[in-house]
């Protein structure tokens, strides 16, 4: 087949930064780049930030768009946009909004309307408060035919059908390469209020716009941008490849012999060829190509063809007072031990107050995020903790959102159970109460014996028979999609980790997302992080390692 990154350099010359532009090795490197440029961010420019992950959680680059966010907005303003997929959760992160009729974001919206497209305009509920602009994927979808056939004229990149994926974010990226197309043209146009208003954008013959593309799932939206030859400048950014993770899931030398890969065969071999060679033109066909770390940017040379220009660590926004995080922590562990009372509940023959909560989390990628590894050790912990009698017990939270249809009964009439018991202790306390009230209000001493009725204790006995259960507590808090071929569940039972009473270390699989709205936790993943004792990230593929520095 020919090569699709060649035949996208016959269609458009790809303009690269000079040999002499400046790449940051490290984040000193970062820190004296920016002591030596302007701070100011041109008053004409607009910077567009497209991701599958904008107000859409999946990964780490959520984290990344999320940290970056508050800096981003306080050095452009209202002139720094996101661009991502309209998901579900949005009607928990987005705050619908109206703009002026004057704004040439309304405008360039306006055009994909009226071509009977769902586009959405907010703004994030994070830090900084950033302009999103959101598309639902199945208001276009009767074009995928149409845009595939497109891009196979321009490119030779053919999408399989089946490959539902690579549909979604082929339709994603037309979407967003589109609006960037009107957005730049918008801005030529003087649409001011009348009379003009603080509100107006003053029209510009040659706007300055600079669209950010993340990760090959965006990537569609810059190759078409470079196709239609829209005037803005194109900035690539690769967070992993997306050949390099399939290649360590496979279990192969991946460093060692990273130079020595024949990347086309070992990309065919894996039914990923189109979506490596939509990665690999996409970052052939942007001005600038970066990526987060220099062991990413040595994997690209080699599996992407091309060489980052700058090197950019991401950053985290993180605010912390000692004093603050201790007493968070306190707060946050109560909340983990309350979860942890109902989902064992018939088996709590251990001391909370002696009771570890370990934890990993991160994409499902068995291998590469080190889910193997961190259920080994936690099997071996469990028999060295047995061997010399230790009264310690350590709670092990796996966090991996894998396929699943929803809670498991176990684990909902769990919580049912321990909140019946704790209002009816509320119940009976308030009797207590009364009942103290009333006898020292008659200047008598209270007599134990009386301070509980008869229907008091029954109302407790009937709440402790309740939660007697013979079975073991579940190991998995979801009903997950085909158990029997889950990485982590055939690892729990291979490692024996069951939840037996005998147990000194349990577990608990979470294959799902942490958010506040969760029924049996109720936590954040920030909050649930903090609450915690341990994160273990043993990572084989880590081309940045954000996750640690979260806890950290």
């Amino acid at each position: 087949m020919e090569d699709p990154v060649q035949v996208y350099t016959e269609v458009i010359p790809s303009a690269k930064v000079e040999s002499s532009g400046y790449k940051m090795e490290s984040g000193e490197d970062l820190v004296k780049f920016k002591e030596h440029t302007s701070h100011a961010f041109p008053s004409s420019a607009w910077c567009i930030e497209a991701s599958w992950e904008v107000a859409n959680k999946q990964g780490g680059i959520y984290t990344v768009l999320r940290s970056k966010a508050s800096v981003s907005c306080k050095e452009m303003g209202n002139r720094y946009i996101m661009l991502g997929p309209l998901k579900p959760a949005h009607v928990h992160e987005v705050e619908i909004l109206n703009p002026p009729s004057c704004s040439p974001i309304l405008r360039a919206v306006n055009v994909l309307r009226k071509k009977g497209w769902n586009v959405v305009i907010g703004n994030w509920l994070v830090e900084g408060n950033p302009t999103v602009i959101l598309f639902d994927i199945g208001s276009a979808a009767d074009n995928m035919n149409a845009w595939k056939h497109q891009l196979y004229e321009n490119t030779h990149i053919g999408i399989p059908h089946l490959d539902i994926e690579c549909n979604d974010t082929l339709i994603l990226g037309f979407m967003m390469a589109q609006f960037i197309a009107d957005f730049n043209y918008q801005l030529t146009l003087d649409k001011s209020c009348s009379p003009p208003s603080s509100c107006c954008t003053p029209a510009n013959p040659s706007p300055l716009v600079v669209a950010n593309i993340h990760e090959w799932m965006a990537g569609v939206a810059l190759i078409m941008l470079r196709i239609w030859r829209v005037n803005v400048g194109t900035v690539f950014t690769t967070h992993a490849t997306m050949l390099g993770r399939h290649l360590c899931a496979g279990a192969m030398d991946f460093y060692n012999y990273l130079a020595n890969f024949n990347v086309d065969v070992e990309a065919g071999k894996r039914k990923i060829y189109h979506r490596y060679c939509l990665e690999r033109a996409a970052a052939s066909l942007a001005h600038v190509f970066t990526t987060v770390s220099e062991i990413t940017g040595e994997e690209a040379s080699h599996l992407i063809k091309r060489r980052p220009d700058f090197i950019t660590p991401n950053g985290l926004n993180v605010k912390r007072m000692s004093h603050e995080f201790q007493n968070l922590h306190q707060v946050y562990k109560e909340k983990i031990q309350k979860f942890v009372n109902g989902h064992f509940y018939g088996h709590i023959d251990f001391n909370l107050d002696k009771t570890l909560f370990f934890f990993i989390a991160g994409r499902y990628e068995f291998g590469n995020k080190g889910g193997d590894i961190f259920i080994e050790a936690l099997a071996r912990l469990n028999h060295y903790l047995k061997a010399c009698g230790s009264d310690v017990t350590v709670i092990a939270f796996i966090i991996f959102p894998a396929k699943n249809t929803s809670f498991n009964v176990e684990s909902l009439k769990g919580h049912a159970i321990t909140k019946s018991l704790q209002e009816t202790i509320g119940e009976i306390q308030s009797k207590v109460g009364q009942r103290m009230y009333e006898s020292c209000s008659r200047g008598n001493s209270p007599d134990p014996k009386e301070l509980l009725d008869t229907d008091d204790l029954v109302k407790l006995k009937r709440c402790i028979f309740a939660a007697q259960r013979s079975e073991w507590p579940p190991i998995t808090t979801h009903n997950v999609v085909n158990p029997d071929k889950d990485p982590v569940l055939n690892a729990l039972n291979r490692c024996n980790l069951l939840n037996a009473p005998w147990d000194r270390v349990k577990v608990v699989f979470h294959p799902d997302f942490l958010n506040s709205d969760n029924p049996l936790l109720g936590l954040s993943y920030e909050e649930f992080i903090r609450g915690c004792h341990l994160g273990c990230f043993p990572s084989y593929y880590e081309p940045w390692g954000y996750t640690p520095a979260e806890c950290t």
